[in-house]
Formats: structure tokens, sequence, C-alpha cells
């Protein structure tokens, strides 16, 4: 395939309020593009590796513009007869998440393996893909014109060994449902039994929270198992290394319980036995981790005594693309949301003009802007937490100090209860306004609600901004 240098004219496309004609313009079958993405917080580039031409197309076949403005990315599709945009869709992806951290800043050039699906034209047609810049403006990174009838295009869809689908939820066609896939990670073939309880036990804890609850006959629900040759996943800090189907491993961008994958190809070889709009990894373990990635995967241990719930939070980032809205735990990024620009999230805003407000239907009347929740108190008690959790980690791998160990125990036991009698005795918990520090930053990003499962996992329900955002993509997948 022969790279081509488009107009980006081309790119700026106003997209055409009349539906796409899904027939006219397309086959019911998935092309899957995989690609190489490499560079620095400075500069990137993208490589195409191999076209696949996979399984049935999943996705709406009357929905294909995305509308939601959301993602550091868009991968677009036009038509080359007449220029028209014919297809869109927003995501993130670890690249750009690497790009903010520190050795991404230093000038260290990474590669990660990505993929875009769309559905298959019937004709040449121009592949884009576009980035956001410091500004949050869409901006041409790739483009390439794309012959669907070419040879070099695989015909095929790769099959794991010992992979075994495990249906269990079935509403109907999946160009009108929101089609979820879950990915056992970890998990032996002796253990075939232990995933499907897993399975079983996740997915009725995922639609025992509202706004899924209500939505249940809306969604498809597959499992697909891969046997692993060990149990587990990576835990590199520990020493220890095991052999799995997709190559899961904590420590992702440094973070001790950041738990992601670079093996793209065998993820999506693995989602691919069925057909799917949303994926989720579940992991066979116990320690405490997780990470979600929009329109990419959520990933999630299944057995962490911790919190059972943490994955619906990491599927809040992977389906509906909501923000993270805490800010006082550790991460690796630096300026994941610049200073002075409105994050496309929907659940966090910059309140640049609070005569334009983000969320004005959801806002309880009365609220000031923003809205004052004793944010002081709440932060000393909360810095304080993640100052003995440092400690506590320097700790983790020696057996010294063990009263000293149980003395920052006891106090972080203490200072969690003080932490959730704030949050549950509040005047203003269940009331929605604009309450400052979300998105990993203290200051100057506002979130809807004191508490909400993006903001902390010892909360079981979603806020109103929250559940209209998810409702909103369920419809777009499902209506």
């Amino acid at each position: 395939m022969k790279q081509v240098w488009l107009f980006y004219f081309v790119l700026l496309t106003v997209v055409q309020a009349q539906t796409i004609n899904f027939n006219r313009y397309f086959e019911n079958q998935t092309l899957r593009i995989d690609y190489y993405h490499t560079g620095n917080a400075q500069k990137d580039r993208i490589t195409i590796d191999r076209i696949l031409a996979t399984g049935e197309w999943a996705g709406h076949t009357a929905h294909l513009i995305d509308t939601f403005n959301n993602g550091v990315y868009y991968v677009k599709v036009f038509n080359v007869a007449d220029n028209r945009l014919i297809y869109s869709h927003g995501f993130n992806s670890y690249f750009a998440e690497y790009q903010t951290t520190e050795p991404a800043r230093s000038g260290s050039i990474k590669t990660f393996s990505e993929s875009v699906l769309i559905p298959k034209p019937r004709a040449p047609f121009y592949l884009a893909i576009q980035k956001r810049d410091k500004n949050n403006i869409l901006q041409p990174l790739f483009s390439e014109k794309l012959v669907p009838q070419d040879f070099h295009i695989l015909q095929e869809q790769p099959k794991p060994s010992g992979a075994r689908v495990v249906p269990v939820l079935t509403n109907g066609d999946p160009h009108h449902k929101a089609d979820l896939v879950f990915l056992s990670e970890g998990y032996r073939k002796e253990e075939f039994e232990q995933f499907k309880k897993d399975l079983m036990k996740r997915t009725e804890l995922l639609f025992s929270i509202e706004p899924y609850s209500s939505h249940k006959q809306d969604f498809n629900v597959n499992g697909v198992f891969c046997p692993s040759a060990d149990s587990g996943v990576d835990e590199p800090r520990r020493s220890v290394y095991k052999r799995t189907c997709m190559n899961f491993s904590f420590n992702a961008l440094d973070l001790p319980r950041y738990l992601l994958s670079k093996d793209n190809r065998a993820i999506r070889d693995l989602a691919g036995q069925v057909p799917y709009d949303a994926i989720f990894i579940m992991v066979n373990s116990t320690r405490y981790g997780g990470g979600g990635i929009y329109n990419q995967f959520a990933v999630f241990t299944a057995h962490s005594p911790n919190n059972e719930l943490v994955f619906v939070h990491e599927f809040g980032h992977s389906f509906a693309g909501l923000a993270d809205e805490y800010y006082t735990s550790d991460v690796a990024y630096n300026d994941f949301y610049p200073k002075g620009v409105e994050p496309t999230e929907p659940n966090i805003t910059a309140l640049l003009d609070s005569a334009i407000l983000k969320w004005p239907n959801q806002l309880d009347p009365g609220k000031a802007v923003p809205t004052n929740w004793h944010k002081t108190y709440y932060d000393s008690l909360s810095l304080r937490k993640q100052l003995l959790r440092r400690r506590l980690r320097r700790f983790q791998f020696e057996q010294v100090y063990p009263d000293s160990q149980k003395l920052l125990r006891d106090e972080m036991t203490s200072l969690d209860q003080a932490l959730q009698n704030f949050i549950s005795n509040h005047p203003l918990r269940n009331k929605t306004g604009f309450f400052e520090g979300a998105g990993y930053a203290s200051h100057s990003l506002y979130r809807p609600m004191l508490n909400c499962m993006m903001f902390s996992n010892q909360e079981q329900r979603f806020c109103s901004v929250c559940s209209a955002a998810i409702v909103r993509m369920i419809r777009f997948y499902a209506d």
C-alpha cells in the first residue's frame, strides 16, 4: 500500500447532518488496522503494521459519526469518490498517557502497538488519524489511501490457541446493542470454571449499579477464555513474571498499581472471537490494581479484597470516556490537563467562563459556582494519608520496622474513617455543583459532585453528570 499525502482540508470536512447509509458505503465486516505509534512528548509518528478483514461489524449501522468530541485521537474515514466523511471514532491510547510522563518529556522514544476498528468500506477510502493539540483542537497526524480489495489485506480472524467463548447475556442484534466482552488473563487451563464463576459474578455486579441496571436489556455480554501457562500476571517490583495470554503487567508507567499491556495484537485477537464494542480484561489476581483507556479496554483484578467495584470505575474510563475526579493520589502524568484549556471529558471542567457551564441542567438551585465544600480540611486528611502510603510502600518488601508499619497502618485506618465521615455527613453530599479538585489537579479543575465512583472507589454510585454520559454512550450503541 502506497503512502498518500492528503490535502488536509479533507480532515476539516463539516459533518453532514443526514444519516450515513451504511449499506451504500460499507460491508457488514470489521476492518482492523494494526499500526505502530512511535515517539516521545515532543513528537509522534504512525506507521501501518497490517490490516485484517475480520468478523462482522459490531457497531450501530446508523450511528457512524462520533459526536462526543472526546478522546485525544480521532480515526476518520473519508470516501475517495466524494471526500465525504462516512465514519469517525474518538479514542485514547497507552501512548498518549506515556507522552505525559517524565521519560517522554526527557526525550525517550518508545513504540506502542495500537489498532483502530472500522466497518469495511466497499470502495477506496482515506484513513485519517487526528490528534488534539495543546488547545484540544484536532490536528492531522496520519493519513493514507486504502483500497479494500487490496490483496495485502489479510482475510482472516486470528484465533488464540485454546480460546473458548462463554455466552453470558444475549439481548439482540449486535448492531443494536452495546456488546461487552470479558477476556481472561492469567487463568490456567485448569481454572476455566473459576473464570466462568468470576465472569458471572462481575456481570451481576456491573448490572447492580445505575445506570447499567436500568439498561441491562441494551447489552450483550460474552466471555472469552484463553488458557495461560501461569496464574496471575507480572509484578516487576516483586520480581514476579508470568507467562500469560496478553502479557499484562503491574507497574505500567512506573506506577505500582497501574495494570496495562503493550501486547495490543494479543488483546485484539482474543476479543475478536465475538462481536464487541467494549473490552474488559479480567485478571486472575488478588492484588489491587487496574486501568481504563477510552475506547480501548478496562482491566481489573478479579480477586482483590480491597474493592470489588473498582472495575466499574475503570469501565467509566474505557466505555464512557469519563475522567478521574480524584486529585490527591500519585500519578505518573505531568500536566495531563493543560491549564487554561477545557478538558474534553464530560465530567470535569476548567470552569473558564462561569457564564457558560458544562452541566447547567444538573446544577442544584442556589449552588454557588464554584461550590464551597471545605476543601482545605479534606486536603489535610487526604495528603497525610498519601504521605503514609508512600512510607508504607518503601517498607513493602522489607521485613524490618514491623512496629513502625503497624503504627502507620493504624493511622491510615483512622484517616480513612475520618475521610469517610467527612463525605458521608457532608451537607452537600447529594448536591450537584462545581467542586474544585479533579483530574489529578487540586486547583483549577472541577467535578460535579462531592463524591462519585470516578472520585472514590469506596463510592457505589455515579453522580448525575457521569450517569448521563454513560446513558448517552449506551444509546449510541443500542438505540
